[in-house]
């Protein structure tokens, strides 16, 4: 006979204190910023690259690199602007 059992669940990780859990957050985003601005710098670069000289699609492959350049700042400005709110917070 077949029972089922129910077992406590597993706990990967866990942050003990309010800045393991900023310090968590902050490297997630920042990843997430870079793996988004890496999206847009290669299909800013695809579209730049098959524009064949049509101005339009030239101006929508600028605006997705000044996005992607946009995202990289952010996410090297990232871990300082949680800084500054940690010390403004008092944490």
């Amino acid at each position: 006979m077949n029972t089922l059992s129910l077992a406590a669940p597993v706990v990967l990780a866990a942050a003990t204190s309010l800045s393991g859990v900023i310090s968590g957050l902050t490297t997630w985003i920042t990843g997430f910023l870079i793996g988004l601005a890496t999206l847009f710098l290669t299909f800013g670069a695809v579209l730049y690259l098959t524009a064949g000289g049509d101005p339009g699609a030239v101006e929508r492959a600028k605006g997705c690199l000044k996005s992607a350049a946009i995202g990289y700042a952010l996410a090297v400005l990232a871990p300082l602007l949680v800084a500054a709110l940690k010390s403004i917070v008092g944490g």
